[in-house]
């Protein structure tokens, strides 16, 4: 096919964010992508049963797409896929992409893989991209091979130093240890990344990395623990992908078992607290408003900066272990007052008739249409959300946006104490028959029946315990249905101390701590149930590629009367104007 050059093509805007040679075909997607939970940490293939590209083999092929969403842990995900040699050829965004971009930079600078990623920030450029068979980078240079095909030079990374504290320069000169070194290293070429000038001291981190994706989240701990690495900050520990009480009980793989429980382990020796959840919002050592922190898991960072009002960018993995490490994290992004206002707005009409679950489903709803831009929403303001509904609000919204963060006039701090400017012209009627369309996507089973009711993504909080409680009554679910419900150990004991699992407990539902529904496969989840129920909109997403089985979306009364009946009950929707 034909390679066509412009000179304007040419001057494009277009830089290097990791360098590298690279050339294959391209698979292009308009819609991004969440590497974790969407792409196969070890054949690379997309099982992201929502995303048109399922399946997908990306392995030495070059894929183009506006930038990643989703979870955080990304940046794991390409770092095992490297390892594995099942990764893409390179990657082109649209927009600065950070959580796969830093995945690449660590598997560069711990394990020697990398591969060339690049921006091409002109929306009319990359546009054209959807028409190219393939592609090649050089040093200098994109060249783009198809019927609209084109050349475009490409800038080296930024060059502007970061400003550093003589304690910054102590750290990179090793007076703090080699593992520290090494983390504040990564830090400043983050930063550079981001364009930030400064870094910034945090209060407190959140450590995203225990989740278990492969051979390399074992790794990374083990060698920063030899080199001695002990954490500067307070640091709580995300779910791990085992419970480490239950895991024999329940028919774990006691390899991944053996590697989860020592990744907390090492953790745990670097200095974090035992804590182990994806909801360290709902933990006491929560941070306070315009606390600056270092948080990863992205349900996690959302409502960390939307509802604490606290500040922190959504790190992907491993940055969050060396924002530990150093107490320090790039001056950019959220952490900046300028960084958290909103660029598009966002009116939802009154609705009427829906239960809770229309939390979960605005937010994921309202996340795929927003992409990467802060949104200021309208239409809530007399709703009166709990802590349970922005919980499940957040991970919906983290699940299908990269954004970092979003306002809700009249319920979110910021959205009523800061001045926005209007959002015009970006501003959407948010339409009530695209809302119940993205409902039916999430209901994506078809018989009928109801094998395993998941509660619990992101772990339970204890008002939904209480109202669980209240819902269940002197009831009993079936015995073939499964009821299930995570956790984290502290909401566990207080649940415990209220009286709230006997009464469950006698429901017939079980309790799974330390782990949750992102990392629950086989066979605690029966081999022969076919259809899953659940509450929240980030396991109704992700849940059909994980474990392969049909879902339905619902909210908690309605999880309930499936579990007793073993069917899906039947729920109207209106709106009124």
């Amino acid at each position: 096919m034909p390679l066509i050059t412009s000179s304007s093509d040419t001057h494009g805007s277009a830089r290097i964010l990791v360098p590298g040679l690279a050339s294959g075909p391209l698979v292009f997607s308009d819609v991004p992508l969440s590497f974790t939970m969407g792409v196969d940490a070890e054949s690379g293939i997309i099982v992201d049963t929502h995303h048109h590209l399922k399946g997908t083999a990306l392995a030495g092929k070059i894929l183009a797409m506006p930038c990643g969403r989703g979870s955080c842990s990304g940046s794991g995900t390409i770092l095992e896929l490297l390892l594995a040699e099942t990764a893409p050829a390179a990657l082109v965004f649209q927009k600065t992409e950070e959580i796969l971009t830093l995945g690449i930079l660590i598997a560069k600078a711990m394990f020697s893989k990398s591969i060339p990623v690049i921006q091409v920030d002109d929306s009319r450029l990359f546009g054209r991209l959807a028409t190219a068979e393939s592609v090649k980078i050089t040093d200098n240079r994109l060249i783009v091979i198809g019927p609209d095909g084109f050349q475009l030079s490409l800038s080296s990374p930024k060059t502007d130093k970061v400003a550093l504290s003589p304690s910054d320069k102590e750290i990179l000169q090793g007076a703090h240890g080699a593992a520290t070194q090494m983390a504040l290293e990564v830090i400043v070429s983050y930063a550079t990344l981001q364009g930030a000038d400064a870094l910034i001291d945090v209060s407190q981190a959140h450590i995203d990395a225990c989740i278990y994706v492969g051979k390399s989240s074992l790794l990374i701990p083990q060698r920063l623990h030899a080199l001695h690495g002990r954490f500067a900050v307070p640091a709580t520990c995300n779910s791990l992908s085992v419970d480490r009480i239950r895991w024999r009980e329940m028919g774990a793989d006691p390899e991944v078992s053996a590697a989860s429980l020592e990744i907390g382990a090492l953790y745990l020796a670097m200095g974090a607290t035992e804590s182990f959840t994806c909801a360290p919002y709902l933990l006491e050592s929560k941070p306070d408003a315009g606390a600056q922190i270092g948080w990863a898991e992205s349900n996690a960072v959302v409502f960390a900066n939307s509802v604490l009002g606290a500040r922190t960018q959504k790190y992907p993995d491993y940055v969050d272990v060396f924002i530990a490490l150093t107490g320090r994290a790039p001056y950019a992004g959220c952490h900046r007052t300028e960084g958290r206002i909103p660029k598009i707005c966002i009116d939802v009409p009154e609705l009427d008739g829906w239960d809770e679950s229309v939390f979960p489903l605005l937010g994921y709803h309202i996340g795929g249409l927003i992409g990467s831009e802060i949104p200021l929403i309208y239409g809530l303001e007399k709703s009166s959300p709990t802590i349970a509904d922005l919980k499940a609000f957040g991970a919906g919204f983290a699940t299908s946006s990269s954004a970092p963060m979003f306002h809700i006039r009249g319920v979110t701090p910021e959205a009523s104490t800061m001045e926005f400017p209007e959002c015009q012209p970006n501003r959407i009627q948010l339409d009530i028959h695209g809302l119940i369309d993205t409902w039916n996507q999430l209901n994506s089973a078809r018989n009928g029946t109801v094998d395993v009711v998941s509660l619990g993504n992101p772990h339970f909080a204890l008002e939904e315990f209480a109202r669980l409680k209240s819902l269940c009554g002197n009831r009993r679910k079936l015995q073939r249905v499964e009821f299930i419900i995570t956790t984290s150990q502290q909401i566990y004991k207080e649940a415990l101390a209220l009286g709230y699992l006997d009464a469950l407990e006698k429901f017939g539902a079980r309790f799974i701590t330390d782990t949750c529904w992102c990392m629950i496969q086989d066979p605690v989840i029966p081999p022969h149930a076919q259809t899953i129920m659940t509450n929240p909109a980030k396991y109704a997403h992700y849940g059909p590629g994980m474990v392969k089985r049909g879902f339905y979306f619902g909210g908690l009364a309605a999880c309930v009367e499936a579990a007793c009946v073993g069917q899906r009950t039947t729920q109207q929707y209106s709106v009124t104007s």
